[in-house]
């Protein structure tokens, strides 16, 4: 099979397609190795069996292809990519405790009017980091858990262990091994069995710094 060599390009212009000048408040230095796959797990304070599975998927990113079924990723400069960039000091479940920069983003993306009409609970990722989570009370005394990844980890450990990596395995391809090794932030989801969450939980993830990933 022969790579493709085209890549789709968006017509126009892209709506959210905004920078904002917001200064992280910690950055890895860009490159992929070892080293950096530790220092994203020491600073989000990890039980070693995450950073083994971190470590290990490193291994097999190394190992595996650039895929090519979908557009040419051939000359992807992996080590020109800063893997971990954190916006904020720290994540917060009011809205208008959000860094002022950050959320006149969201602002701008219709987050605060999305929660306040239809959804159960709202997550909002910038970078590397969530900055902010929330649930509806009702929702969390029927047991539901709607968190960033980080605060799931820590919270439900045996719950992260049993499922992580299960949908798509690191091995499934270099892509899937190389979010595996420098996954950051995300959202936890869990609703007990025989709970039915009725309106829809949501979150949004922005990219704003340039060749971070």
């Amino acid at each position: 099979m022969l790579p493709n060599t085209q890549t789709d390009k968006v017509p126009g212009s892209y709506q959210y397609g905004f920078h904002d000048d917001v200064k992280p408040v910690y950055s890895i230095p860009p490159g992929l190795s070892a080293r950096v796959v530790q220092e994203i797990s020491h600073i989000k304070n990890e039980p070693s069996w995450m950073l083994d599975r971190r470590l290990k998927a490193l291994e097999a990113f190394g190992k595996r292809p650039v895929p090519v079924w979908g557009a040419n990723l051939l000359d992807i400069d992996f080590q020109s990519i800063c893997y971990y960039l954190k916006p904020s000091e720290r994540q917060v479940a009011s809205w208008d405790k959000v860094p002022i920069k950050i959320k006149q983003t969201f602002d701008k993306l219709g987050i605060p009017q999305a929660e306040q009409k239809f959804l159960s609970g709202v997550g909002a990722q910038y970078d590397s980091e969530a900055i902010y989570h929330n649930l509806k009370e009702e929702w969390k005394k029927q047991g539901v858990i709607f968190m960033d990844m980080d605060s799931g980890l820590r919270e439900h450990p045996e719950i992260v262990k049993q499922y992580f990596g299960t949908v798509v395995p690191l091995n499934d391809n270099k892509f899937a091994a190389l979010n595996t090794a420098t996954w950051s932030g995300g959202s936890f989801v869990y609703v007990p069995k025989g709970v039915q969450v009725t309106v829809p939980l949501q979150a949004y993830f922005r990219l704003n710094a340039q060749n971070m990933g």
